[in-house]
């Protein structure tokens, strides 16, 4: 287990709990009091949160409900987080928008991650997983993240849009800026309009590139496709800014955080790791327990469009909804020893991680298979990886990040 049984919110009045506090998941605090949100009231209002008054969906079956009918669930009228872009600072992206002009943006990048693409990618990223791990140091302690998590998926990040490869870690620092609480207690950056410069000067890096594609041939890559697809070459430099970010922190969140969750779920349960070691063809279905019992994404926001039932409370129009992935990916009433890292789950793939109906995110076999393949060459040359501490975990309510995890692998 790497979460804290200890329930933090015992003696609190349900109308004062708040699930919004980062600190919960830096802490590992959270999956207490989101059983106790589940248990009690799994459509919970908290109306003083920094975030301003907002409503907490914490059951499985409510969440799937709301992420279905996107009618009424909007992603568009507020934005994918509890914290509110500033007006004058927005940054619109295709998962910021509703159908139809979610569909026509999301429909020109798809073919990168389409399954023939990807079995094209896969001796790719084998010879770079293959290239990562022969490097790494034994005998003494390094950093997981750093060394392996981090390089990997920038790798990715740069062959996804043909990024100068020397250049790469530019986009893993965008990434980190476009996803960071300002409010932490040592912030990446400390405003939101520091944020915005950041962010601007990736969409004036990306832009030259863009603009070189734009009216070039056919290329097979992110950003060509961005400059030739109809719904997106004429986007003005905020919507280009929000893209190139979803885009950036898509592609590097979900499958960072794995890569080293996985690593500290296996090492929290050596009976998993025992039988991982036993029978290496359950690497697949491990792959997709790794990314439930991670859950990447915390929560995702949306706005209700007009007064809705849900789980027995009415949220009115104009109101701010939390769909709390992470609780959904431990309830009791959808998925069977929630709080167990199971690598022979059955049906492991049914979690919310990816989120679902036409939001579900649209690099999730790319995630899967770079996190295969990476245990597929763990096993090949490992018996086993040390975990020497706890993780560093990020301050956030809305990526559930690690920042440093210290391993050693024995000589």
């Amino acid at each position: 287990m790497n979460v804290i049984t200890r329930d933090p919110s015992a003696g609190t009045p349900l109308s004062r709990l708040d699930p919004s506090d980062p600190a919960l998941y830096q802490n590992e605090a959270w999956a207490p009091l989101f059983a106790r949100l589940r248990r009690e009231e799994p459509v919970h209002f908290y109306a003083e949160s920094r975030f301003g008054p907002y409503w907490s969906v914490t059951r499985y079956k409510d969440i799937m409900t709301a992420e279905v009918d996107h009618a009424t669930f909007s992603s568009e009228t507020g934005g994918i987080q509890l914290i509110d872009q500033p007006k004058d600072l927005a940054r619109p992206s295709f998962i910021r928008m509703d159908p139809p002009k979610h569909d026509e943006q999301r429909k020109v990048v798809q073919p990168i991650v389409a399954p023939g693409n990807l079995a094209n990618m896969e001796v790719l990223i084998r010879e770079r997983t293959c290239r990562v791990l022969d490097a790494l140091p034994r005998g003494e302690p390094f950093d997981w993240v750093e060394r392996v998590s981090i390089e990997l998926t920038t790798m990715m990040l740069a062959t996804l849009f043909d990024f100068p490869f020397e250049e790469r870690h530019k986009l893993t620092f965008w990434s980190d800026v476009a996803i960071c609480d300002v409010t932490a207690p040592d912030p990446l950056v400390p405003t939101e309009e520091a944020r915005f410069a950041e962010l601007k000067v990736m969409a004036e890096t990306m832009a030259a590139l863009f603009n070189a594609r734009r009216d070039g041939p056919p290329r097979f890559d992110l950003l060509s496709m961005l400059a030739q697809g109809p719904a997106t070459r004429d986007m003005p430099l905020r919507e280009f800014m929000g893209n190139l970010a979803l885009l950036i922190v898509g592609g590097n969140d979900t499958t960072r955080n794995s890569m080293t969750g996985g690593l500290l779920a296996l090492h929290q349960n050596p009976a998993e790791f025992r039988k991982l070691r036993e029978n290496p063809a359950l690497i697949p279905n491990m792959v997709s327990e790794i990314i439930r019992w991670v859950t990447p994404v915390i929560h995702m926001r949306r706005t209700a469009t007009r007064d809705v039932e849900l789980g027995g409370r009415t949220i009115r129009a104009g109101d701010k909804v939390a769909l709390w992935y992470v609780s959904g990916n431990r309830d009791e009433a959808a998925i069977e020893q929630p709080d167990r890292f199971l690598i022979d789950r059955p049906r492991a793939r049914q979690h919310l991680s990816f989120g679902f109906g036409v939001h579900r995110c649209v690099g999730n076999r790319l995630a899967e298979l770079q996190l295969r393949i990476l245990w597929e060459e763990i096993l090949a040359r490992f018996p086993t990886i040390e975990v020497l501490g706890p993780p560093r975990r990020i301050y956030s309510n809305f990526i559930h990040g690690i920042a440093g995890l210290p391993v050693r692998i024995p000589a």
